[in-house]
């Protein structure tokens, strides 16, 4: 609904920022207005940075991170453990990770788990790439880091059925993952240690 104490400019600005994540009508209104106050400091290096990354960022054609290059800096980076691949939902997950230091393995994004109800079968996910990463000669444990709502349990259980014939270890997150948690919530502490007590699958 138009609010005729603003110009369509702002109202625009304000209906874009409360399709974000956790921003609902109000805080859009309060986030518009502190960056409309705050226009040189905030809203122009904003616009900018925006314009950047609409311009430059790109999906990772190896894994799915999002980055500025493909394959991406993760993929790229020589200190990485190429025998261990985590396999994550989506690269929200990825980052938390990172930001955890848990791994130090490559990743494998499947855009999202398997959903019957919502339309979201196997062959919307990233599926039989992972499978393809997972046979190659130098990988030799797979885990899974998927959050454990009752569908990433499903997506799970189906990875492991594709996985088996592989000749890898497939593994998942252990203790202090919550039933219901998802990844990009917990704290790094909590994603560090389910990383080190992973189980056998």
């Amino acid at each position: 609904m138009s609010d005729h104490t603003v110009g369509p400019e702002i109202e625009r600005l304000i209906q874009l920022l409360a399709k974000l994540p956790g921003l609902g009508p109000r805080s859009a209104r309060r986030a518009a207005l502190h960056l409309v106050k705050r226009k040189d400091q905030l809203l122009g290096p904003l616009a900018e940075a925006m314009a950047i990354a609409r311009d430059n960022v790109m999906e990772c054609e190896r894994c799915g991170n999002i980055d500025t290059v493909s394959p991406c800096t993760v993929c790229t980076d020589p200190r990485r453990e190429d025998s261990v691949l985590v396999v994550v939902e989506d690269v929200a997950d990825l980052w938390a990770l990172e930001r955890a230091k848990a791994s130090r393995g490559r990743y494998h994004v499947l855009g999202g788990v398997l959903s019957p109800l919502d339309g979201v079968g196997p062959d919307d996910l990233s599926i039989e790439s992972l499978v393809e990463r997972a046979t190659a000669a130098d990988v030799r444990e797979v885990i899974l880091a998927i959050n454990a709502t009752v569908e990433g349990q499903s997506t799970a259980y189906y990875l492991t059925d594709r996985l088996v014939n592989c000749g890898v270890s497939v593994t998942r997150l252990a203790h202090g993952v919550p039933v219901g948690g998802e990844l990009d919530y917990l704290d790094e502490g909590t994603l560090a240690a389910a990383m080190k007590a992973r189980t056998e699958v």
